[in-house]
């Protein structure tokens, strides 16, 4: 089966070799082809070009000088959850601070509780409505961390979810074990205790059973050490998980350089990012990965983007879509925050939250850009004047048509 997209006014993000990520000056230049076409195979990306040699199809979808763009790969959410958390977001505002609601028995520990007493079927039929719901804003692929579990049951709950989800949804779908997410209220005064847990039980049965691709540690102030980290990514790594990191979102925790040391796939959050943290990250294949949507949540500082980007980083940009911090997962207002608060070109965050979030969660050799061989996860804007126009209106959606594995996707 091929169908042609034709009469595309610009097509975007176009590589003639795939690329693993792009970095430093390289992140301000993006590849497009106006009055283009692009032709689906099946499910892959079969070929491109200017609409002189626009091939016959099956099926013809005229774009009517819309532009296409590869979708948003989300490399970090939390969006099996129970429940929102909208009385914390007053406390938020009354000026308590991260750290003193999750003292008060808030935060992942409120998360927790709700989610130990939701089932299965609940949790699933709330996450697919969020998963579809992102679908319509563009995103193709999707990280989804559990971590609001604190139990090995309910993090072994949480993770059939992403499993059932991977089976059901025509998003692709990576799932990370964030069993280290917080640290429940027994194991308060004993830490260690709970990371011999996670250790000895949890990872031993989310690998038997298969249920994640990665291992993510919460390596921060007030949260878990830079030894416990090390403890629990070592543990993964030697059952076949790929490591990430939640890093530097508090202080600068050292999370930075126990995920290099582990060649974590990203590192993520990075508010307090200095000189030190930039040059561990310039000798390693670790993405740096900003959450955009959770420092504005939180009013924290901004993560030095612009001169991560000029000391020559890649970097990445995800939703970190949960209820507590980021309670979105709208891609397109990630790029409005790149330019807005990050300071980025569009073109920079447009690669930030393509083709590098697509390393971010080992999905680039597959998604991320417009290639051939690739799979087609694409959209069609609504008619929008220029490139720039996407990160400059906030306040609407701008995508026309989503297609995921080479169809439409229909609700």
């Amino acid at each position: 089966m091929k169908t042609v997209i034709k009469n595309i006014k610009s097509l975007v993000q176009v590589e003639d070799k795939a690329r693993k990520f792009v970095r430093g000056k390289e992140m301000s230049e993006v590849k497009t082809i106006d009055n283009a076409f692009l032709l689906i195979e099946d499910d892959k990306i079969a070929d491109f070009g200017t609409m002189d040699n626009c091939p016959n199809a099956d099926k013809e979808v005229d774009a009517k000088d819309r532009m296409v763009l590869p979708t948003f790969c989300d490399s970090h959410t939390h969006l099996v959850y129970a429940g929102s958390r909208e009385i914390e977001y007053i406390d938020k505002i009354k000026g308590l601070s991260y750290e003193e609601i999750a003292q008060r028995g808030g935060g992942i520990i409120n998360s927790a509780l709700r989610l130990q007493q939701t089932s299965e079927e609940e949790l699933y039929e709330d996450a697919m409505q969020r998963l579809n719901t992102i679908i319509k804003y563009g995103t193709g692929a999707v990280e989804i961390k559990s971590g609001y579990g604190f139990t090995t049951e309910a993090e072994l709950k949480m993770l059939r979810v992403i499993r059932k989800l991977k089976e059901n949804s025509s998003l692709t779908i990576k799932a990370n074990f964030l069993g280290a997410h917080g640290v429940p209220l027994e194991y308060k005064n004993n830490v260690d205790a709970f990371v011999d847990k996670i250790v000895e039980e949890m990872i031993p049965k989310v690998a038997d059973e298969g249920l994640a691709d990665f291992i993510d540690v919460f390596c921060d102030r007030g949260f878990f050490t830079v030894e416990q980290t090390d403890r629990m990514l070592n543990e993964g790594v030697k059952r076949g998980l790929k490591p990430k990191i939640h890093a530097n979102e508090l202080g600068a925790s050292g999370g930075i350089q126990v995920g290099v040391k582990y060649n974590a796939l990203s590192v993520d959050h990075l508010e307090y990012t200095g000189e030190e943290e930039i040059q561990c990250l310039l000798n390693s294949n670790t993405m740096p990965t900003i959450l955009p949507g959770a420092a504005f949540f939180l009013n924290m500082p901004y993560a030095p983007a612009r001169k991560m980007i000029e000391a020559g980083l890649p970097i990445a940009m995800a939703s970190d879509f949960n209820p507590g911090s980021s309670p979105s997962g709208n891609m397109q207002l990630v790029l409005t925050f790149a330019c807005v608060n990050y300071r980025l070109l569009p073109q920079e965050a447009i690669n930030a939250t393509t083709i590098n979030t697509a390393y971010a969660m080992d999905v680039v050799d597959s998604l991320g850009s417009i290639c051939k061989g690739k799979k087609a996860n694409f959209f069609i804007t609504t008619k929008i004047p220029t490139l720039e126009y996407l990160p400059y209106s906030y306040g609407e959606n701008k995508v026309y048509k989503t297609f995921l594995n080479g169809k439409e996707v229909v609700f």
